[in-house]
């Protein structure tokens, strides 16, 4: 299969880039942060520029389009909600339609705090109630996507591993963190059911073989406040888990407001894939077998630094 995968710098684009290079012919989008390898076909291009969606399929003439090119920072969000909207809402419907004309498959990466986690437990049949402006735009694209490419897949995650800067991630902050000896706080009182981003990737190309469409939620069907995400990383690596202190959301300095139990079910994938997700403990054992290869110097090998 021809694959093109956008955001191919960012946290998920690039491991799934590099997990879809393995057997597919890959094409990845990058803009600001170009990449050096021979795995997969670099494009730059920026996607809020007119016709730049439109000019990369043509270039690319792909059989699958995952869609992972966002601004994904819940507080860079909130400082400019229209440049959020154009990335996160407009660009995905705009790519929704133009894979809709060209018959490419399309799967859209959405995400878990489109729920204001106050109960948990939610199905794909649960109403949304995003509270940040990263949540409203992602929730809108995902009805934007829908409305435009009926046929398209909506996949909600939440996600961790190793990134092209080795700081995109919960889980490095916790090494960084913690390799260094500096003391850090978890939050005790957010929960999550996070998968390992190379797990993510390898999922995400089932689903498109398998010919699934619509709305899925893709977690770990276990789920662990961040605190004792942070606490089993420490355990895991060796280091001291004395070094996180349990701690509030509500006490921190984050403006963007977080959903507290973002625990969403997976029965629905669980069912039409015939497997179940990895548990984050199964994530975190695969995190550490990656860093004992290299993997994240392997990672950062990739930055094509422009002189």
């Amino acid at each position: 299969m021809r694959i093109l995968i956008t955001g191919a710098s960012g946290l998920l684009g690039l491991n799934a880039a590099l997990e879809a290079a393995r057997q597919h012919t890959v094409f990845g989008q990058v803009n600001r942060h170009p990449l050096n390898t021979d795995r997969f076909t670099v494009l730059k291009a920026d996607l809020l520029e007119p016709g730049a969606v439109e000019k990369l399929l043509q270039v690319s003439s792909p059989d699958w389009v995952i869609h992972c090119a966002a601004q994904a920072s819940l507080e860079a969000c909130e400082r400019d909600p229209a440049l959020a909207w154009q990335l996160n809402t407009e660009v995905p419907r705009i790519l929704a339609e133009q894979c809709r004309r060209g018959g490419a498959r399309l799967l859209h990466v959405s995400t878990d705090a489109v729920f204001d986690g106050q109960r948990g437990g939610y199905t794909e049949d649960d109403a949304p109630n995003p509270l940040s402006t990263y949540a409203r735009t992602k929730y809108e694209a995902e009805l934007a996507v829908a409305a435009a490419y009926p046929q398209a897949i909506i996949a909600r995650v939440n996600l961790f591993g190793w990134s092209l800067s080795g700081r995109r991630s919960l889980a490095e902050f916790f090494f960084n963190s913690l390799s260094a000896g500096r003391p850090v706080m978890g939050f005790s009182d957010v929960f999550f059911c996070p998968l390992l981003v190379n797990d993510l990737a390898a999922i995400f190309l089932k689903m498109l073989a398998a010919g699934l469409d619509g709305l899925y939620h893709v977690f770990s069907p276990e789920c662990l406040s961040k605190y004792e995400f942070g606490v089993a990383i420490a355990r895991r690596f060796g280091f001291d888990p004395g070094l996180i202190a349990p701690a509030s959301v509500a006490d921190s300095s984050l403006k963007a407001p977080r959903s507290p139990r973002l625990t969403l079910r997976v029965d629905k994938l669980t069912r039409d894939l015939g497997e179940s997700p990895p548990a984050v403990s199964t994530g975190i054992e695969r995190f550490y077998t990656l860093y004992q290869q290299g993997y994240p110097q392997m990672l950062r090998g990739l930055l094509n630094v422009e002189r």
